[in-house]
């Protein structure tokens, strides 16, 4: 076996570092345009949008933990089939699973974590609309509403992983036909 070259594991490191970088950009203005967004509704939400928005938050970082487990464990050649064929969101698709691990990196990580912020945000909105709306200032409010929405997100997720992993295909599949539709001819 020989050795990597020392040219290839400067340009591995810088790339690593590059992508860590890229990451970390990426999650600061995601996350600065998601929470700036809810905070805006929430200022004048009720108690049944705030709820809304904390199950699209959920939802939202649950579709994205499938995708990117999808990413991760799908098989590139019946997509190489498609895109000889010209199926629509075969090449996004390849593109996607040529890309897995940074795709799976903003998947589960960038998308799933600033979710998980978000919805924490957003919960804390809630337990002070039901802590006013009730005329109650109880720690077991912000307890239970915190342990609900770690509940719901914890549990969609190892609900969803099993069904990314066995249709990993598909999940791909739509997830390129997705992309397609932002694709210029």
């Amino acid at each position: 076996m020989s050795k990597p070259s020392k040219q290839k594991k400067v340009k591995s490191e810088a790339s690593r570092y590059g992508w860590a970088a890229t990451a970390f950009f990426m999650a600061v203005l995601f996350s600065g345009l998601l929470s700036l967004g809810s905070e805006t509704v929430l200022n004048r939400a009720g108690l049944v949008l705030a709820l809304a928005i904390l199950l699209f938050f959920i939802c939202l970082g649950i579709l994205f933990d499938i995708i990117g487990v999808a990413v991760t464990s799908a098989d590139e050649k019946p997509f190489h089939s498609m895109a000889a064929h010209r199926e629509r969101g075969a090449k996004e698709a390849l593109r996607l699973l040529k890309n897995a691990d940074r795709v799976s990196s903003i998947c589960n990580d960038v998308v799933g974590d600033i979710c998980g912020i978000v919805s924490g945000a957003t919960s804390a909105v809630i337990v002070a609309r039901l802590q006013t709306g009730l005329n109650v200032q109880s720690i077991f409010i912000s307890v239970g509403v915190t342990a609900l929405v770690s509940g719901l997100t914890i549990g969609g997720k190892a609900m969803c992983k099993p069904f990314a992993i066995k249709q990993s295909k598909q999940v791909v599949y739509w997830a390129g036909r997705f992309l397609h539709l932002f694709h210029r001819s």
